[in-house]
């Protein structure tokens, strides 16, 4: 592993000699990945492909789902059934534990979504996403217009109801909670930054104010992005995972061989940090765990 050391307190998070292992590779465009403690399994996505599939230390990676609607992010509600975003149908699906998919979202005010990309649960059970124009692209979606005039953050409260947050992005990507939830963090591709919004007691969100801007050298924008048990915000950018403070420091970069566009922790112990770059799956230790998706 090759890491850019800006602030020694990265190496409280990382060994500095620490390998990465490949998981696995030949992919097309690896993302999406979610670790189900239960099971002690690894899912994600490849959205070229049009698969899911399956990670696991005893079969290694095996098929998911085939055909998948090219989904990319994924998520466990607070009843561990999987929600996804469908980069070629422009819905957030629910899969319940006997494997009916049930659609969650699909348009709004009558449009069709551009083609929901990231999500997350809040312990509320109110689930948020993002709704870039990255599915209606040849490649990582289905190339088509788009019938939606903006760019945004959505909720879907407990209801089912469907609700715009925000329509003041670019291209809005990654997102996450602050540790009580009372903050969202959602960054920009085209902007290289990322964003904070207070969360207000409905749901909906406030402010939105700049919070850091991921500046490095090498090929990546900003994509999937969680916080850690230590408060440590991971961000995948320019160059790598950028590692940032609660206070947005930046602490540095890992670098890694592949353009990386998302990652999760699993294992017994949460150390084991997945990374879905490009053709290929890897794995670092870390010292830090990560956090249980639900």
């Amino acid at each position: 592993m090759e890491l850019e050391i800006r602030d020694n307190r990265i190496l409280e998070i990382f060994d500095a000699d620490s390998k990465i292992e490949v998981v696995g590779s030949g992919f097309e465009f690896t993302e999406g990945p979610l670790w189900d403690h239960n099971n002690q399994s690894l899912i994600f996505s490849d959205m070229p492909g049009n698969k899911m599939r399956k990670w696991t230390q005893s079969g290694g990676i095996e098929s998911y789902r085939d055909p998948s609607n090219m989904a990319n992010g994924n998520a466990y509600d607070n009843l561990g059934r999987l929600v996804s975003c469908e980069h070629a149908t422009s819905r957030v699906t629910l899969t319940e534990k006997d494997g009916e998919i049930k659609i969650l979202a699909s348009h709004f005010e009558g449009k069709e979504l551009n083609s929901p990309n990231d999500i997350i649960v809040s312990k509320k059970g109110v689930i948020y996403f993002t709704d870039p124009t990255f599915g209606r692209m040849e490649y990582y979606g289905v190339l088509r217009e788009c019938e939606l005039e903006v760019r945004g953050v959505y909720m879907i409260d407990n209801n089912g109801q469907i609700s715009l947050l925000a329509d003041d992005f670019d291209q809005p990507n990654g997102l996450c909670f602050s540790d009580d939830e009372s903050k969202l963090f959602v960054n920009d591709s085209m902007k290289n930054h990322i964003r904070v919004f207070d969360i207000n007691a409905d749901g909906t969100l406030k402010g939105g104010a700049v919070w850091a801007t991921l500046e490095s050298d090498g090929d990546g924008v900003p994509d999937g992005m969680k916080i850690d048990t230590g408060g440590n915000m991971y961000c995948c950018g320019p160059g790598g995972i950028h590692i940032l403070d609660s206070n947005a420091t930046s602490l540095g970069v890992i670098e890694i061989p592949e353009p990386a566009a998302n990652f999760t922790w699993g294992e017994s112990d949460m150390k084991s940090l997945f990374i879905t770059a490009s053709s290929s799956l890897f794995k670092l230790r870390v010292k830090i765990p990560g956090r249980l998706a639900y």
